[in-house]
């Protein structure tokens, strides 16, 4: 750690920097307990409080990016575990705790951390149901990565040799508990991975504390696990225990000596499964037997039906059949042909010229008879006028006067109607009924 030099100048701003720089770098990561006052949560989504005791306090700030990883939110005079960093508020100047993770302390800080990093893998995908690779059907070589004098091991061997002899088993030792632990067993999966001799992979060891289970909820171990070609069953501690392996794991299994009989069918049961499949195979063939039976007997009788005999009196029998509906179809149409024929005729008849020119010539003698009898009454009509108007002209014609004794007179042809019309020594004509009178007028003096 460098400390400033005293002889040197500082400003306020770049002496508060390099507090802070010190602070950071020599308590990156402190672990601490307290009680929470003062706490706010504005909409930013951080949280920022005071953890203290009886005797001092110190402010502290958690950002949302780490809080959301808590299951559950502080309260002031709450008891917590936190883990942080020390630092300074530069414009203030103001020491604090940067928080990384904050568990109540009654769960203890492991238990936070565990909760933290379960929400982290589920949110990458880690637990995802798509990435589980199912085990094998036939499994001929189990991997066991544990401790190779624990009690896990013993259990394993004890369960594979009693239900499953015949399995092999390799054994790639690790470390289960400890700083090295989930060095030793990232690498014993990646050599199981690359050396590719055994079908599946146990991974795991007996019961503990959480601390003594901590190597299989380190996120080494789980990205190891994940990124496994290999399936692999984590069987840790005992069925009440849980950690962040079981979640990765392709299978959990409860202890190591259930993984043990999941990769191990029990012999008697393979005995049973046999004979249940020999009992199979004996229906099967049975079944097949039966069906090829069948099929000879259908093939039999279809051969029989197809005997030339019997196909020429099938034939034969076709085509009488179609003879008949030959014979059906000729009848119906003939008898369609001559209701077309008698049709036609019918319209021929009606159509004929002959009878055409007999209804035209009487209908011509009906119009002549029309004709003449309208020409009859037109004459009489005209007839009876004449006469109506030859009497009226009888009655008014001046020939008709002449003939009751009056006479006209007129002398060059203009007719005198008075005596001042007469001019003396012209003759004057009078005209009667029945002829001419020429006179000749003297001027009495």
């Amino acid at each position: 750690m460098g400390y400033p030099n005293n002889n040197k100048t500082y400003s306020v701003s770049r002496l508060n920097r390099e507090i802070r720089s010190l602070l950071e770098q020599g308590f990156a990561s402190v672990q601490l307990t307290g009680e929470i006052s003062n706490f706010v949560a504005p909409a930013s989504g951080h949280w920022y409080f005071s953890l203290k005791d009886e005797k001092a306090q110190i402010k502290a700030a958690m950002w949302r990016g780490n809080n959301r990883y808590c299951n559950h939110r502080p309260s002031n005079g709450q008891q917590v575990v936190v883990q942080a960093r020390v630092s300074v508020y530069e414009p203030r100047g103001d020491y604090q705790l940067i928080v990384e993770q904050l568990a109540a302390a009654g769960e203890g800080l492991l238990k936070q951390q565990f909760d933290a990093l379960k929400m982290q893998l589920a949110a990458q995908g880690l637990f995802s149901a798509s990435h589980k690779k199912p085990l094998p059907n036939i499994i001929n070589r189990v991997g066991v990565i544990t401790s190779a004098t624990g009690a896990a091991i013993k259990d394993i061997l004890t369960v594979l040799k009693r239900r499953a002899p015949q399995l092999q088993v390799v054994i790639y030792p690790a470390l289960v508990q400890g700083e090295e632990a989930k060095q030793q067993i990232c690498k014993q999966i990646a050599q199981a991975n690359a050396r590719r001799e055994v079908d599946v992979l146990i991974v795991g060891r007996g019961g503990g504390s959480l601390e003594d289970l901590w190597s299989f909820n380190e996120e080494s171990v789980a990205q190891a696990i994940f990124t496994s070609s290999l399936p692999i069953i984590s069987a840790v501690g005992h069925e009440i225990d849980t950690t962040i392996s079981d979640y990765v794991a392709d299978v959990r299994a409860p202890t190591p000596s259930a993984a043990a009989e999941l990769v191990s069918p029990d012999s008697e049961a393979l005995k049973q499964r046999a004979l249940q499949l020999l009992q199979y195979l004996q229906q099967a063939f049975d079944r097949r037997l039966e069906q090829a039976s069948q099929r000879l007997a259908n093939f039999e009788a279809r051969l029989q039906l197809q005997h030339p005999k019997n196909q020429l009196m099938q034939q034969a029998q076709r085509i009488d059949e179609l003879e008949q509906r030959l014979t059906r179809a000729q009848s119906h149409l003939l008898r369609q042909k001559q209701s077309q024929y008698h049709l036609l005729q019918h319209r021929f008849d009606r159509l004929h010229p002959e009878q055409k020119i007999t209804h035209y010539k009487q209908v011509v003698d009906s119009l002549s008879d029309k004709l003449y009898s309208a020409m009859e009454q037109k004459l009489n009509l005209q007839r009876h006028r004449l006469a109506v108007s030859s009497a009226k002209l009888d009655s008014v014609s001046p020939l008709a006067v002449l003939a009751r004794g009056y006479s006209i007179a007129k002398q060059a042809d203009t007719v005198i109607k008075s005596v001042k019309d007469v001019d003396p020594d012209k003759p004057i004509t009078t005209q009667l009924a029945d002829g001419e009178v020429i006179s000749l007028v003297k001027k009495i003096q």
